[in-house]
């Protein structure tokens, strides 16, 4: 399966602010949404209150006890995107928990042995880069560049790892985050097969992050906040991931060489709340002492473009060559009809630099989205 930079659109914001961490662009108009109970007025007014923080204001962590000694059930589903077998295992993964491990054994899309390795070490060289260094190198437009943090620094790189450096040679990171695009790519077309729908393929932006690991703390949420269709690592070695999901978080141990999967918020929206998803990127379980002092998470989040509008995606059923639209048009294309949606249609925009903002210390930033029965 071919994936070209020219189909992903990667508009980003223009607002750009200076410092080593950017802050995101101004607070999106609100004054469409009607919110009436109390409860969103107070999370409204929270919200305002964080959009006026100083782009240098780094918000605190959030630090979370978990037991990483029991390891929940970790499906595992083939890339084979013909094979019957591999959908229902894809569909009883994602409606049961929202997650999965892919396997690559009958896909075109190869991993070249040392890749994963040699991106490995293009990320830790980023570690251990001078402040001066990164500001020098790094764009600083919101999601993109560089976000410091006291433990678990971080990298949010576009799909070609782009820096103002020519100096700096991300090369092996480059190649592995366009293969490992390619896997999201077909992921999702896999998903949209397998559960009746139809989208776009080509309206997808790829963000890789870069993010500091710390094996032997507890889960940390920390950075890496933004809305995201499919989220995939890649296993180099034996290594226990928490999940923060809907029910909390559980530990999984994927296998060597598999490719971990989490679906995010934008998935859910769009298949109306029919499947699972996973709140956060993995991170790395607490009690993991044999590893390297310094380790490096990198995570590939397949999101949407800036401009696009999120709305539950209508339902195909295929009839022969022929495909049958049960539900009604909308503005923004490819819709339910409102009868049938437990989601209103909102800009992605608006809800990044919620997700951004809120850092999921209230509730379910999806709430005020929801169609109340």
């Amino acid at each position: 399966m071919a994936s070209s930079s020219a189909h992903l659109n990667h508009h980003q914001p223009s607002n750009k602010h200076g410092g080593a961490t950017a802050a995101p662009p101004p607070t999106p108009s609100c004054s469409h949404l009607n919110t009436t109970s109390k409860s969103e007025t107070a999370v409204d007014a929270l919200s305002s209150l964080f959009h006026r923080l100083p782009p240098l204001l780094s918000l605190p962590n959030r630090r979370f006890s978990h037991s990483a000694s029991s390891i929940a059930s970790l499906p595992l589903v083939s890339l084979s995107a013909g094979d019957r077998r591999s959908w229902d295992d894809l569909i009883s993964a994602v409606t049961d928990l929202g997650y999965f491990q892919l396997t690559n054994d009958d896909s075109d899309i190869v991993f070249p042995p040392g890749l994963a390795e040699a991106a490995e070490s293009d990320s830790l060289s980023l570690l251990e880069l001078s402040e001066e260094k990164i500001e020098s190198s790094f764009p600083k437009n919101w999601p993109l560049g560089y976000e410091a943090d006291a433990e678990t620094p971080s990298f949010c790189l576009d799909a070609d790892c782009s820096t103002k450096s020519s100096k700096l040679n991300l090369s092996s990171l480059r190649e592995f985050t366009r293969t490992l695009e390619r896997v999201g790519l077909k992921t999702v077309e896999m998903l949209a097969n397998a559960l009746g729908f139809g989208y776009d393929m080509t309206r997808f932006n790829t963000l890789m992050w870069v993010n500091q690991g710390v094996p032997d703390d507890e889960p940390e949420i920390t950075n890496g906040f933004y809305p995201f269709v499919v989220c995939l690592q890649y296993q180099i070695r034996e290594q226990k991931y928490c999940l923060l999901t809907e029910s909390g978080w559980v530990s999984v141990l994927p296998r060597v060489d598999s490719v971990l999967v989490t679906l995010g918020d934008i998935a859910q929206v769009w298949r109306n709340g029919e499947v699972k998803r996973v709140k956060y990127r993995p991170v790395l379980c607490s009690g993991q002492n044999d590893g390297p002092k310094k380790c490096v998470t990198m995570t590939l989040m397949l999101t949407l473009p800036m401009d696009s509008m999120v709305s539950p995606l209508k339902d195909m059923i295929s009839d022969g060559d022929k495909e049958e639209e049960y539900a009604e048009e909308e503005e923004d294309g490819g819709a339910r009809s409102d009868d049938k949606k437990a989601f209103r249609s909102f800009r992605f925009e608006e809800y990044a630099w919620r997700v951004y903002q809120e850092r999921l210390f209230f509730r379910d930033p999806l709430d005020r989205y929801r169609i109340k029965s």
